[in-house]
């Protein structure tokens, strides 16, 4: 797991500990936004999306893990999704806790830790960013790291009664 650990924060594979965390997170209606979520998450159907959190990355195209600090505090999900392995490629969100979390470095070293696993480990081309024009601190971060802006996505997103564009940011690993 040392590709997981950072100076700061590690990341980990969910847990079944992990339900009241993720029932939080999953039902916070301000980030429904970016996950293209319209309705709450029962606990039962977080319980038995934690029962197959196991399940290979091959197999369901995804891998969400948690960002812990060393103290078990936890402070956010990052997840790779249509994990495409015959193209080698990934998409790539992160959401970060506000509660004291967001402008303190957490969210680079998470998605640095991811970059390098996927490049590393799993054999990944490219990882993409879908991140809506508006979210300037998510730019920032993935811009920060290498991710280049290669296209928008007009009128992509309809929230808050309007349209919003998304741009698509790609970092490619040239080694």
């Amino acid at each position: 797991m040392v590709t997981l650990t950072g100076k700061h924060i590690f990341l980990r594979a969910l847990e079944p500990e992990d339900l009241d965390f993720l029932y939080r997170l999953e039902n916070d209606e301000t980030i429904w936004e970016v996950s293209e979520t319209q309705a709450p998450y029962s606990r039962f159907v977080l319980r038995q999306y934690l029962k197959n959190s196991h399940k290979d990355i091959y197999e369901v195209k995804q891998l969400r893990l948690v960002i812990s600090d060393y103290n078990d505090n936890l402070l956010g999900f990052i997840d790779l999704f249509d994990f495409n392995p015959k193209n080698k490629r990934a998409g790539v969100g992160i959401v970060v806790l506000e509660e004291g979390n967001r402008n303190r470095g957490v969210g680079t070293e998470a998605l640095r830790l991811l970059i390098n696993y996927s490049f590393a480990n799993l054999g990944i081309h490219q990882l993409y960013a879908n991140i809506t024009e508006d979210n300037a601190a998510s730019i920032q971060l993935f811009s920060n790291l290498g991710f280049e802006r290669v296209g928008v996505k007009k009128d992509w997103n309809f929230a808050g009664g309007q349209f919003r564009n998304e741009i698509l940011y790609q970092k490619i690993n040239h080694e």
